[in-house]
């Protein structure tokens, strides 16, 4: 006899079931979740969730991450069950090669996925971002009676997710900026994948994040619809934490032989056992992704809801529009991405000057001048503002609103609340590049984030994503190279270029002196998709561009900067950063010598390869065979632009602690030692 349902049960289970059907027919992916977290993920779709299935990016909806991406089948049932983009046929090529609906959430794939999920922490540190978004705008474009930019950020996490330290990371900011816009489900279901959370999670999480500042609740069933429409409502006014709602549920709920078990997590049900818990739950066994015609017709009333939702906004947004006429036409031009215009006019200018300036010096005043000149830049540094130069003086300090504790110092000035520009991520590096996803994800801001070269392995997984999702993220990556000096190997970067390079979508920019560095941000600002300024610590010469090529010319990421007399070159000597200096006086000393030598600045290997074929034969002629690279790291891939006869002076160990000149020196990057290698390599070569 078929089980007696709800209709709103019976649409928990049509999201359960359209999820272990496609689980299952792809013979891949994880049901676990699904099975389980449905109801709570249907509370909130169904009676919270503000969003317009026919306008995925409508800029006032609500944002929804699942953290935790392994469960993206269910996220995929919400989406076609609610109206969006994403047809049965979509869901039936789960996992397959070019559907849009892939293992893990990929951001825009499916019209609706907010941002790429999967590997655990990211999600819900994100979300962090998307809340500081919310709160920053608001506080900018608000005014009394008109809540143009007003909405939350939801959050499904899994246990997986608080267990990761970016969470934590996270999770402590967010407590500590009170933001009370930002709302995570739970799914507390005591199981991981490889067994029950008690091999390694005892601790009292709602304890651990009520001492991070957040409002926590729990609720003991998570079947029980009504008690987490309760827990979500009451989160809802608790307006100055952000909060966590731990619900208790099943993992695999409905299987009769698996529920309860890691082995649900992540392998198909199988047939049987599929069957099993659609009989088990009143659910028909066929045909396969079935959804009754007044479940779907109760989970479509999402359209017009979310059509409703979006056409009262344009009309408060048309009457804030006609009262404020500056201010919308200011968030319009961010809602689509634009740049002020002229925003790239009027940045400083460097004289030439051999004493020179640290790059990362240069950069910190070429920021200053983008921050007046855009108003969506917003950032800051894991700590280290006063030695990345990432402070934007007198743009505020990005807090929760109130009076400023007495005894509190830095550089930022300016309003202590929610419009503040200048981000203390603390000594938080991981989370920090999640954060700046989240922003950039949100949209009407431009994130900027600093530390030192050697730190951005804390912040790998994040800047993966960023080039995932196109996020248009600006690192500003300092103490470039073992030319730190004496804070020694653990702070001289040696693999970090190189390992940044293998990044997919990513450009890296090495800039030799301070006027490239202002056309390095130039680019980076142009372009979507994530960039990493390369900096140095120490003086660099600003180079007299009468005698040497223009800065402008950093664009196509390599060009010739200089060479001795017209003709085919001798030899090519490529550098990049404080190295090129070093490579100019190589070259001269050659020079006196009768050679014909070329000095090549390559900034950016991205920018360069993007360049047509015939461009880079004039940089790089494929018949001068002698070239050398100089650079300060390893010499992993510039294999690629010296051949196998060319020589790569770099470093090829750790460095060591000792005035930086006097490291540079020992690892051979000097003028003679230069010149040395390159007449090596052409007396070698016929």
């Amino acid at each position: 006899m078929a089980m007696k349902t709800t209709l709103e049960e019976r649409c928990v289970n049509a999201i359960r079931f359209l999820a272990a059907d496609m689980i299952q027919e792809a013979n891949s992916g994880h049901p676990g979740l699904p099975l389980g977290a449905a109801p709570m993920a249907y509370v909130l779709w169904a009676r919270h969730l503000k969003h317009n299935p026919k306008d995925p990016k409508w800029f006032d909806r609500d944002r929804f991450v699942l953290s935790a991406g392994h469960g993206s089948a269910m996220l995929y049932a919400l989406l076609h069950l609610t109206g969006y983009d994403l047809p049965l046929e979509e869901l039936k090529r789960f996992r397959r090669w070019g559907s849009k609906t892939p293992g893990h959430p990929e951001a825009d794939c499916a019209p609706g996925v907010e941002v790429t999920t999967g590997p655990l922490g990211q999600g819900i540190a994100m979300a962090v971002g998307m809340a500081i978004a919310e709160a920053h705008l608001a506080a900018v474009f608000n005014r009394p009676g008109h809540a143009i930019v007003d909405h939350y950020t939801y959050v499904l996490a899994s246990d997986g997710d608080l267990m990761e330290g970016v969470c934590a990371e996270a999770c402590s900011l967010a407590g500590h900026l009170k933001l009370g816009k930002l709302i995570v489900l739970f799914d507390d279901n005591r199981v991981s994948l490889a067994g029950t959370t008690d091999l390694a999670f005892t601790e009292d999480v709602l304890a651990r994040f009520e001492a991070y500042g957040w409002h926590a609740q729990r609720v003991e069933d998570g079947n029980d619809l009504e008690a987490i429409d309760a827990a979500i409502r009451r989160a809802k006014e608790v307006g100055d934490r952000p909060s966590i709602i731990a619900v208790r549920t099943v993992i695999g709920y409905g299987a009769p032989t698996k529920q309860g078990t890691y082995k649900v997590h992540g392998a198909p049900l199988g047939e049987e056992e599929l069957r099993a818990a659609k009989e088990r739950l009143g659910w028909p066994t066929e045909p396969k992704f079935y959804v009754p015609d007044d479940v779907l017709a109760h989970f479509r009333a999402a359209v017009e809801r979310g059509e409703k939702w979006e056409r009262d906004w344009s009309e408060r947004f048309a009457r804030y529009r006609a009262e404020y006429p500056e201010l919308a036409a200011e968030l319009e031009r961010r809602m689509r991405g634009e740049l002020p215009a002229g925003w790239d006019r009027g940045l400083p200018e460097f004289p030439p000057d051999e004493v020179g300036t640290a790059t990362r010096k240069a950069s910190g005043a070429v920021l200053q001048a983008l921050g007046e000149a855009i108003p969506e830049l917003i950032g800051g540094s894991a700590d280290l503002n006063p030695s990345v130069h990432t402070v934007l003086p007198g743009k505020g300090d990005f807090q929760a609103p109130g009076e400023k504790p007495a005894g509190v110092q830095g550089d930022a000035g300016g309003p202590w609340d929610y419009s503040g520009r200048n981000i203390h991520f603390g000594v938080r590096e991981h989370a920090m590049g999640a954060i700046a996803n989240g922003i950039a994800r949100h949209g009407g801001l431009i994130p900027f984030v600093g530390t030192f070269l050697v730190f951005s392995d804390y912040m790998r997984p994040p800047i993966r994503l960023a080039a995932m999702m196109g996020c248009k993220v600006v690192y500003v990556f300092t103490h470039d190279s073992v030319g730190i000096g004496q804070d020694g190997p653990t702070h001289q970067p040696v693999e970090q270029i190189a390992s940044l390079r293998a990044v997919p979508e990513l450009v890296v920019i090495r800039p030799s002196d301070a006027n490239e560095v202002r056309e390095a941000w130039i680019a980076a600002l142009s372009r979507d998709g994530p960039t990493a300024l390369i900096l140095t610590r120490q003086n660099l010469p600003v180079l007299d561009r009468g005698r040497y090529a223009s800065e402008v010319e950093l664009h196509k990421g390599a060009y010739v900067l200089w060479q001795a007399r017209e003709g085919t070159p001798d030899v090519i000597i490529i550098a990049t950063g404080s190295e090129i200096h070093v490579a100019l006086r190589a070259a001269e000393i050659l020079a006196e010598e009768g050679i014909n030598p070329r000095v090549v600045a390559m900034p950016s290997w991205e920018l360069f390869e993007a360049q047509p074929d015939g461009y880079k034969r004039e940089v790089l002629p494929p018949e001068v065979r002698a070239r050398v690279a100089v650079e300060a790291g390893v010499r992993l891939g510039w294999e690629r632009y010296v051949g196998t006869e060319g020589a790569v002076i770099s470093v090829e160990r750790y460095g060591a602690s000792a005035p930086g000149s006097e490291v540079m020196e020992r690892f051979g990057f000097t003028p003679g030692n230069i010149a040395r290698v390159a007449k090596e390599v052409m007396a070698r070569i016929p």
